[in-house]
């Protein structure tokens, strides 16, 4: 009877105890500044984004990214921001000026990918292919990522100010590729062009045998060419954790330009093998840090207002349609702050 006794108040005791981590741990909940702790997102195979970065270095603390699959293209990713299946994605800035224009509820918050004479995307030709100017690319098939993003953007303006006609440049094929088949579509001779940027491209320029025709940044120079977004609805309901993430991110490309190098390509490779996504880690190798890239990711204005200005020009927006406040915000990004006060400073007498 007495061993009978004792086993029950152990098990009270077990039961109290349970009972009073939870309650600390509903307490934690509910004093905790962040309204969710989880936020939904698509990744890249192959590559480690800021986010996941800055998950692995802890500035994330205590929210935590789920990974939902990986994203087949800038606009896809995007779009599954607004049918609210992820928290944030990210895609070329043109890119996400037509979707807001087309009543997307959604803002971009955080620069996440730039252009320099380091970090660009080139449209490659196999060695001795007769394609050498504009007018050369006529009937012929280029191969990229996907279709209505930063690739096409970059062809068409080539295209045009070499002289191409509207008509004449709808002549030209696309074809949507995965970047990791870029290379072997083009030396296959399925396209005539493909587009390869970042470590795809150094790691096929090493095989040879092929060249770019032109650059991206052969035309626009240095410039930051993509961002994150998140729904309005999300950052209206959710102020705390938006600016905790967009900060967080921020941390995350801050690390990554001021550690060395060799440091940086260790922890991404730490980072994709622990998350075990039947991954080739190989292409680290090649990963740089963009120099293009603001501080904090702090979206500048230029980095709409040249894709608002092309999109008139093209005849998809009107004159007057959209300003660049329309589609970012800088509210959210800890480091806009930093930098706003350094501008006031240099400006004081």
């Amino acid at each position: 009877m007495l061993r009978v006794a004792s086993l029950v108040l152990l098990m009270l005791a077990a039961a109290t105890g349970c009972a009073r981590r939870a309650e600390k741990s509903l307490a934690g909940e509910r004093s905790s500044p962040y309204e969710t702790r989880e936020l939904r997102y698509q990744g890249g195979s192959g590559i480690v984004s800021y986010p996941e970065l800055a998950a692995d270095l802890g500035y994330l603390e205590p929210i935590e990214l789920r990974w939902v699959g990986n994203t087949i293209s800038g606009p896809q990713d995007i779009q599954t921001v607004v049918t609210n299946d992820i928290e944030f994605g990210a895609a070329f800035n043109g890119s996400i000026i037509k979707l807001i224009e087309a009543k997307a509820p959604i803002r971009a918050v955080i620069g996440m990918s730039s252009v320099d004479d380091a970090t660009w995307t080139g449209f490659y030709v196999l060695d001795g292919s007769p394609i050498r100017t504009a007018r050369d690319f006529l009937g012929k098939k280029v191969g990229m990522n996907t279709l209505g993003a930063h690739s096409e953007f970059m062809l068409r303006e080539f295209l045009a100010r070499g002289g191409l006609s509207k008509p004449e440049i709808d002549q030209v094929t696309l074809v949507a590729i995965p970047p990791v088949n870029s290379e072997q579509v083009l030396r296959q001779k399925q396209v005539d062009v493909a587009t390869l940027g970042g470590i795809l491209r150094d790691k096929a320029l090493e095989r040879g045998g092929i060249h770019p025709i032109f650059r991206d940044y052969d035309l626009f120079g240095e410039f930051t060419s993509a961002a994150y977004v998140l729904r309005t609805d999300f950052i209206a309901k959710n102020p705390n954790t938006a600016r905790k993430f967009v900060s967080a991110t921020g941390q995350a490309i801050e690390w990554t330009r001021s550690t060395p190098r060799d440091q940086v390509i260790v922890r991404l490779e730490k980072i994709m093998r622990q998350r075990k996504r039947n991954e080739d880690p190989s292409a680290l190798k090649y990963w740089r840090a963009s120099k293009a890239q603001t501080r904090g990711g702090v979206i500048a204005e230029r980095e709409f207002q040249i894709w608002i200005d092309w999109l008139v020009r093209d005849g998809q927006l009107r004159p007057g349609q959209g300003k660049p406040g329309d589609y970012f915000t800088n509210q959210l990004n800890s480091y806009a702050e930093e930098t706003s006060a350094i501008a006031a400073r240099v400006a004081q007498p």
